[in-house]
C-alpha cells in the first residue's frame, strides 16, 4: 500500500477546524485532525508546504517510522504546530490501518478495557445561581461528571464561562479580546460557587473545575484547600506548567486532586510532573500531543505512577479528535474521564460520526477506523474566519495590566 495523495481541508462550521485526508493506492483514506485554536493556518502551512510532500509514496502501514521521521527528521522538534501536524497525519495513518483491519481503532490498539468512557460537560453561568441551574441540568441529562464555572462578581468577562449553555466557543473575535481579572475575587467567590454546587447535586456527583492557569503556585495551593471539603474530581490547570517543580508547593499545600496538561505538547512537557507524582491526571491529547501514537507513550508512563488520564475535549478539537480519542479512551487502561463538550449541529453535519452519549457515558461505536468521516462538499460552505482567543488583564488598584 502506498500514499497517493494528501490534502489539507480548512472550514469553520461555527468555529474553525484543519483536517487532513490521506489516500492511498488501494482505495483507502484516511482522516486526522491538525487544529491548533487560533493558529489553524500555521499548521494547515507547515502540512501543506513541508509535510505532504514527504509522505507521497510512502507505506501507511509504517504508523512508527513515519512518525519519527516527522518528528527527528525535521531538526525542530517539539512546539505546538509542529506536533499538531504529525498528530494530524498519525490519527489519519491509524485510521487507514484500522480500516485495513476492517475493525475499529480500539480493537487495534488492544481491545476496550472499559464497556464505556465517562465524560463530563460544562456547566456554566454568569453567576452561582445559574451556574447551580445549570449543573443540576447536567445532572437531568445522565452525566455522572460536571465541571462547574461561574462568572465573578466585579468582572465583565471570565474567559472559561461561556456566552450560551451546550455550545461553547472561546475563541470569540477577529482581533483578541481583553478580559480583566482578579485573582483576589476569584479566591473569595469560587469555594462560595462549589458549597452551593455540592449542596444541590449531593455527594455522589463528581465536581470538576478548571482554573485556567491563572493562580500562582501558592494560590493554587490555597484555593485546592479551601476546595478539599467538597471532594472535587480535579482541580485543572492551577498554575502554569512551563516550571514542572510548581506544583511541588501546590501538592505541599493541599489534597485536591490535580490536573494539567491540555496545552502540553510532548512527553517531556509532563515527565518531571509524572515521575515526581505532582499530578493526579494528565490532560494531553491526540491532536496536540502527536497524535495516538505518541499518546499511548505518556499514558504508559502515567501509568507506572498511578497516574491517569483525562483528556481535553473543548469544541476547540473537531470530532475527528474526539472519535480518536474514544477510541483511545475505551483502550488505555489507566483511564481516568474524558472531556466532553458538544459540537454545534452544523460541525456534527461537517463530520457524521459513529460515537455516542448515554447515560454519562461515551463509546466510539464500531465502524472501522476512528468512525469519523468528513463531507468535504459541505465543509466548502464554511470558509475559514480569523478567530482568536482573548487576552486577560490582572487588576491592579483600578489599572489594567498584562496577565
Amino acid at each position: 500500500m502506498k500514499i497517493t495523495s494528501a490534502k489539507v481541508i480548512i472550514c469553520a462550521p461555527s468555529r474553525n477546524f484543519v483536517t487532513l485526508k490521506i489516500e492511498t493506492d488501494e482505495g483507502l483514506t484516511g482522516i486526522g485532525d491538525a487544529t491548533l485554536n487560533g493558529r489553524e493556518l500555521a499548521v494547515a502551512s507547515y502540512l501543506t508546504e513541508h509535510v505532504i510532500p514527504c509522505l507521497i509514496g510512502r507505506d501507511p502501514q509504517q504508523i512508527e517510522d513515519i512518525w519519527q521521521y516527522l518528528y527527528k527528521g525535521a531538526y525542530w522538534r517539539r512546539g505546538p504546530v509542529t506536533m499538531s501536524a504529525i498528530a494530524g497525519v498519525d490519527t489519519a495513518l491509524w485510521d487507514i490501518k484500522a480500516k485495513a483491519a476492517n475493525m475499529p481503532l480500539y480493537q487495534l490498539l488492544g481491545g476496550k478495557s472499559r464497556t464505556g468512557v465517562m465524560v463530563y460537560g460544562h456547566a456554566n453561568g454568569k453567576d452561582i445561581t445559574q451556574t447551580v441551574e445549570e449543573v443540576l441540568r447536567y445532572k437531568e441529562m445522565g452525566y455522572k461528571a460536571i465541571r462547574a464555572q461561574s462568572g465573578v462578581p466585579g468582572l465583565e468577562k471570565v474567559y472559561g464561562v461561556g456566552r450560551g449553555t451546550m455550545f461553547y466557543e472561546p475563541a470569540d473575535a477577529d482581533m483578541p479580546s481583553e478580559h480583566d481579572w482578579s485573582t483576589e475575587k476569584y479566591l473569595r467567590h469560587t469555594p462560595e460557587l462549589f458549597d452551593k454546587v455540592r449542596a444541590a447535586v449531593g455527594p455522589d456527583i463528581h465536581l470538576l473545575h478548571d482554573v485556567h492557569h491563572r493562580l500562582t503556585p501558592i494560590e493554587a495551593g490555597r484555593l485546592g484547600k479551601d476546595l478539599e471539603p467538597y471532594r472535587l474530581f480535579w482541580m485543572e490547570d492551577a498554575t502554569p506548567a512551563e516550571n514542572q517543580e510548581a506544583f511541588r508547593l501546590i501538592r505541599q499545600h493541599t489534597t485536591t486532586p490535580l490536573a494539567v496538561g491540555e496545552i502540553f505538547n510532548t512527553i517531556w512537557d509532563c515527565k518531571d510532573l509524572i515521575e515526581n507524582q505532582l499530578i493526579d491526571y494528565i490532560r494531553t491529547t491526540v491532536v496536540h500531543a502527536g497524535g495516538i501514537t505518541h499518546l499511548r507513550r505518556i499514558a504508559d508512563l502515567a501509568a507506572l505512577y498511578q497516574v491517569r488520564t483525562g483528556s481535553h475535549g473543548a469544541t476547540d478539537l473537531s470530532p475527528v479528535c474526539m472519535g480518536a480519542a474514544l477510541n483511545f479512551d475505551l483502550w488505555v487502561p489507566n483511564f481516568g474521564i474524558q472531556e466532553y463538550m458538544r459540537h454545534t449541529d452544523e460541525t456534527d453535519a461537517v463530520f457524521p460520526h459513529a460515537y455516542s452519549f448515554k447515560d454519562g457515558y461515551m463509546h466510539p461505536g464500531e465502524a472501522p477506523g476512528h468512525g469519523v468521516t468528513i463531507d468535504e462538499a459541505l465543509a466548502a460552505k464554511y470558509p475559514y474566519q480569523r478567530a482568536y482567543l482573548p487576552v486577560n488583564r490582572l487588576q491592579h488598584d483600578g489599572t489594567l495590566t498584562n496577565w
